[in-house]
């Protein structure tokens, strides 16, 4: 595991990274060479895009694990640069450096805010989306990534294409469902010539903002599809930034 210098002049930044944008995060941070930084990857995907930090791969055990590693590493700084919706991560995060009084700066992805002309049935887990869907039989195009996939097999009535990087277990998957292994970012005519091809009737997506997925909600709102919205769990009262130089702003203040 990589273990930082002892130089008590300088931040020693943690990056819990998984996003592209905790990519771009990480070629800030090595480019200013201000500080010693080192990234972690939680280890959900076996082929991660290499980052410009040094990156451990795996958990921490916890909330008393990561702890002891923020502590053993004498880490003085915490960014959350995590997936919207990794809930587990961000709250340990929180609860840790509030516990050893650690400066912790959220750097997330705006949230997508719906248009005139989008039909979006706002909801706040995976189960009251699979209530959303009704009971009557429907295509629908789910693109909320591996987890939480076995929840929809509660409405096995309806057909599903599931997009994913990596393809969940088999046990998790609803009877009727086609997995799409794929990797964004998409384009708003390849989602729209997606839908068109399957006949989706309706979109089930989490609201993880960006730009690298968001040309299937473009695509929905031009077919005129509805789209069930699964917003992401709050962040609670950490400072949260959206631009890069916001969070080094944070990390300077």
């Amino acid at each position: 595991m990589p273990r930082f210098a002892r130089n008590d002049e300088s931040r020693r930044i943690l990056l819990l990274a998984g996003t592209s944008e905790a990519r771009a995060l990480a070629e800030r941070i090595a480019a200013e060479a201000r500080d010693e930084a080192i990234a972690s990857l939680a280890g959900r995907t076996s082929a991660p895009i290499a980052l410009a930090l040094p990156t451990r791969i795996g958990g921490f055990g916890g909330v008393e694990g990561l702890k002891r590693y923020l502590v053993d590493e004498r880490i003085t700084h915490v960014i959350d640069a995590t997936h919207p919706f990794a809930a587990q991560i961000s709250a340990n995060a929180q609860a840790a450096c509030a516990a050893l009084a650690l400066p912790l700066v959220v750097y997330a992805r705006e949230p997508w805010r719906p248009m005139a002309e989008d039909r979006w049935i706002e909801v706040d887990s995976n189960l009251e989306a699979v209530h959303a869907l009704g009971g009557a039989p429907r295509r629908v195009f789910l693109t909320i990534g591996r987890q939480g996939v076995a929840d929809f097999r509660g409405a096995p009535q309806h057909e599903y294409l599931l997009r994913v990087i990596e393809p969940p277990e088999a046990s998790d998957l609803p009877p009727k469902c086609e997995v799409m292994s794929a990797r964004g970012p998409f384009t708003r005519t390849d989602e729209i010539a997606l839908m068109r091809e399957k006949r989706i009737d309706v979109v089930v997506s989490k609201n993880s903002g960006g730009a690298l997925t968001y040309a299937k909600i473009e695509a929905a709102r031009e077919l005129g599809l509805p789209v069930v919205m699964i917003q992401p769990p709050p962040r609670g009262g950490v400072a949260v930034a959206y631009r890069i130089d916001a969070v080094m702003a944070l990390l300077a203040s």
